[in-house]
Order: structure tokens, then sequence, then C-alpha cells
């Protein structure tokens, strides 16, 4: 997988946008400090599906696409809810635990918002094809793509005000991978398997 290709579609869609994403980015942040974190899973949905769209068509973000998915809200806050649980329990264990947990839930589920959104998949059927993009090889490019979007992040976060770029440079970033990755398992699909030895005509 070609990653500098990836972030370069990134910094370009980013900078394309600037002024919607970063509004988009700013309102998200007020509407989930003000919901006091309830509406963060939820209005993340809106807000993949909305650069999603930015990414593939063109499509300019509106503010109202953060709100755009709103039956999501029971089982994205479900999740949420008990990934926080298994957070806090690994912390309780020790800071490793702790970290290992959060590393195992951004590894596995990384797709799930986008393929919820994209696909219109139940939370459990697309934690399940997460998990499969996760795993599908080579392996290292899901650990590279994880890399890149917690150093993006922890930069963002690490410096004032950057946030507002960074979370919409590293949601482009993962919907790139993801594009790529669904339209390499079209591809074997529509090609189905390699025919047996001697059954050419």
């Amino acid at each position: 997988m070609d990653f500098k290709e990836h972030l370069k579609t990134a910094w370009e869609t980013t900078l394309q946008f600037i002024v919607p994403v970063i509004l988009l980015t700013l309102v998200q942040m007020v509407a989930v400090t003000l919901s006091l974190g309830i509406l963060a899973p939820v209005t993340t949905a809106g807000f993949t599906y909305s650069l999603l769209l930015a990414l593939r068509d063109g499509r300019e973000p509106k503010i109202g696409d953060l709100f755009s998915h709103m039956r999501l809200f029971f089982p994205l806050l479900a999740f949420g809810i008990l990934a926080a649980l298994a957070t806090f329990f690994g912390f309780l264990l020790l800071i490793l635990p702790g970290l290992l947990v959060i590393a195992f839930l951004i590894f596995a589920t990384i797709y799930m918002i986008p393929l919820m959104t994209d696909r219109e998949m139940g939370l459990f059927e697309a934690i399940k094809e997460s998990w499969k993009m996760a795993v599908s090889k080579p392996l290292g490019d899901q650990i590279v793509l994880m890399v890149l979007y917690l150093v993006i992040m922890s930069v963002g976060g690490s410096i004032p005000l950057a946030i507002l770029f960074a979370q919409p440079l590293a949601t482009f970033l993962l919907l790139a991978v993801y594009e790529e990755r669904m339209q390499n398992g079209k591809v074997a699909i529509e090609q189905g398997p390699p025919p047996l030895p001697g059954s050419e005509v």
C-alpha cells in the first residue's frame, strides 16, 4: 500500500475543503462538550461519512452532516461505553494493559464507523468486517495506518487548536486506506477463486 500517496491525498483533500472541515470539526467539538460526550460517537459517524463523500465525490462537508446518522445513536453509544469500560479495567491493572486495550480496539474497529455509515452495516457486522479488513494481508499496512493515525491525532491534540486540522487530516487518511481496501475486496470478489488445474476449456 502506498501510504505516501494516501498521505498526499489526505493532505490535499483537507486543504481543498479547509474551511468546511475546520467548521465541521469545531461544531462537533462544541456538540460533544455540551452533551458531556454523549454525542461523540454519533457525531463522529456523521463527521466520517461527510468526509468520505468529500473524498469520494468532491462534495463539500456540511454542518448538518454531523447529525445525519442519528439512527446509530444507541448502537454507537453502547459500543463507546463498553470500549470505555474495557479501557478503564485495562488501566486498573497497569498502564501497559490499558494501552494494549486501546491499541487493540483501534486495530480491530478502525473501519467500523465507515462500514456502518457507508455500507449501512449493523454494529456487530461492522465490527466483524472491520476485523477481517484489519487482519488481511499485508498485516503491516494496518500497523502503519494505526501509527500514522495516532501520531497525527497526538500531535494535533498537543498543540492548541491544531486538532481542528489534525482530526480531518487523520480521518481523510483513514478513509483513503478504507477506499483502497474496499476496492481490493470488490476486485477479489468479482474475480472469484482461481480455476482448478485442468479445468480450463
